[in-house]
């Protein structure tokens, strides 16, 4: 784990494979839900894996997400509940659930990213696979996070 304040600039390249990344993590996620038979997280993920085509340059960083979620899960969908005022985890859609569970993981569990970016990043990826009102929603339950879990006191 980095320390996300005091780690290097990371160049353009750079950037972008992380945020394809989380776009590949949030479509394993997405399709892990959608599912009917019952797969493990990674089980969904290896098969994704093996089937698309990711960049190679990608694919630590989408297992490092997926493992995150899938070895915490119940930590991370609690900081979600804590964090959501009249809103129940079960009843968000799908892809709103995974956006948020991803932005924990990295947020809590990975921590080698600014939490600033995570939640910038988190709100892109709502804007593009999720609802009109996703951005704003999501933006709101990572802030909630960010300042009961992040925020120094």
């Amino acid at each position: 784990m980095t320390d996300p304040v005091s780690a290097a600039p990371l160049s353009r390249s750079q950037r972008i494979h992380r945020m394809r990344a989380r776009s590949w993590a949030l479509q394993i996620l997405y399709e892990w839900e959608s599912q009917q038979d019952r797969r493990t997280l990674p089980e969904v993920m290896d098969g994704i894996v093996l089937l698309r085509r990711i960049s190679p340059d990608r694919i630590d960083r989408v297992k490092e997400h997926v493992a995150a979620v899938a070895g915490d899960l119940p930590r991370i969908d609690g900081i979600l509940r804590e964090a959501m005022h009249n809103w129940k985890l079960e009843r968000l859609s799908r892809v709103d659930r995974s956006v948020l569970r991803l932005a924990v993981a990295e947020l809590i569990i990975l921590r080698d990213v600014p939490p600033k970016v995570v939640i910038q990043e988190a709100i892109r990826l709502a804007g593009q696979y999720g609802g009109n009102e996703s951005p704003g929603f999501v933006n709101g339950v990572l802030d909630a996070v960010f300042r009961t879990h992040l925020r120094d006191p």
